[in-house]
């Protein structure tokens, strides 16, 4: 039994090594995928067209991403509301802070909501109530970026062209599948799976304590309960009494969704593109959202933003250096606005007195 026990600690220790390592991994290949996109294309054409945008262009789009975020921290607050006493400037800024952990750092594209779940507490929040909010908040975030991209292919089915279909009914199939994933994740939060989950582990560890010849102990005070704890209050955010939150929260991050096209419509607009219309804007930027949400694994989706407007661009007549550019140009907000939320996670941080 002790060399089943080293070796499921070896196992471990193995899983977590990989696990740690993962997301470097996948910034690396990131990166050097969008290398590769830039240097096999004429990177001075690529510098004219992110040129031609200009600093107020490139300030119109920081503002608008500064509302995007301001909306999908009003709408993680409206998910707390009345059950948490947290100010809703308490979600704005942490929602500033996740984007900004989620696209600067070498994390997997949930990283930032992790850390900001546990900044919540900061404020008073219950640790079981923080991780429900981002939980749901992340559930409908994702919904909205589907009911959003639906929009897009609709949008994209009228485009002429082979392409242009061959690539609609792809994204039809990846929505499809997307909309399987967060039905499962939704059910997972709502059927009560957390507790059941606690409850499996709880009773492998105490048969695994006797079977190894040792004592028969308590769980420590609060592990086992954690996660049905994280359920009582999961139970409690989806409660029936609370569907108008639900539905603030959902229209607010629908919207958030469809303010991310009018950043690629300025940009559209500062490059001179002929007959460049908001339709055009939606298709790109649901499209390319979608490509980027499916590959979360990639840090802030490097390499794979750049490759996804790249392919849909190309279907509204942009050269690959244009749709480059414009992939920076989306960029930029996310080093403008994430360099500040990064010190400020830092303060909060050191005004706790925890050490990074």
């Amino acid at each position: 039994m002790t060399n089943a026990r080293t070796g499921a600690g070896l196992a471990s220790t193995a899983t977590r090594a990989i696990l740690r390592r993962l997301p470097l991994a996948a910034t690396l290949i990131g990166l050097g995928l969008a290398v590769w996109l830039v240097a096999t294309n004429d990177t001075t054409a690529i510098g004219a067209a992110f040129a031609r945008i200009g600093p107020l262009g490139l300030a119109a789009i920081v503002l608008v991403r500064m509302v995007i975020l301001l909306l999908c921290g009003l709408g993680w607050a409206c998910l707390l509301d009345r059950i948490a006493a947290v100010p809703q400037a308490a979600f704005v800024i942490l929602r500033f802070v996740r984007e900004g952990i989620n696209t600067l750092l070498p994390v997997a594209s949930v990283g930032g909501d992790i850390v900001g779940g546990r900044l919540l507490t900061f404020w008073g929040a219950a640790g079981t109530f923080a991780a429900a909010s981002i939980l749901v908040d992340l559930l409908i975030q994702s919904g909205a970026l589907v009911a959003f991209a639906v929009v897009g292919v609709v949008l994209l089915h009228q485009v002429p062209g082979e392409e242009a279909t061959l690539l609609a009914q792809w994204a039809s199939n990846a929505l499809m599948a997307m909309t399987i994933v967060l039905a499962a994740f939704f059910a997972f939060q709502r059927a009560g799976a957390l507790r059941r989950l606690t409850n499996l582990v709880g009773d492998l560890g105490r048969r695994f304590t006797r079977d190894g010849g040792g004592a028969d102990t308590e769980t420590k005070p609060g592990a086992p309960a954690q996660a049905g704890d994280v359920q009582d209050a999961l139970d409690r955010v989806w409660a029936a009494g609370r569907r108008r939150p639900l539905l603030w929260s959902t229209v607010l991050h629908v919207a958030a969704w469809f303010l991310g096209a009018v950043e690629i419509w300025i940009a559209l607009v500062c490059l001179g593109v002929e007959g460049a219309g908001l339709a055009d804007a939606i298709v790109i930027e649901a499209l390319t959202q979608a490509i980027k949400a499916m590959a979360f694994p990639v840090p802030s989706g490097l390499g794979i933003q750049e490759g996804g407007f790249v392919l849909v661009g190309g279907l509204f007549g942009l050269d690959a250096g244009t749709a480059l550019a414009l992939s920076l140009v989306k960029r930029v907000p996310d080093v403008v606005l994430g360099l500040p939320a990064l010190m400020v996670w830092q303060s909060l941080e050191a005004r706790r007195g925890t050490v990074i």
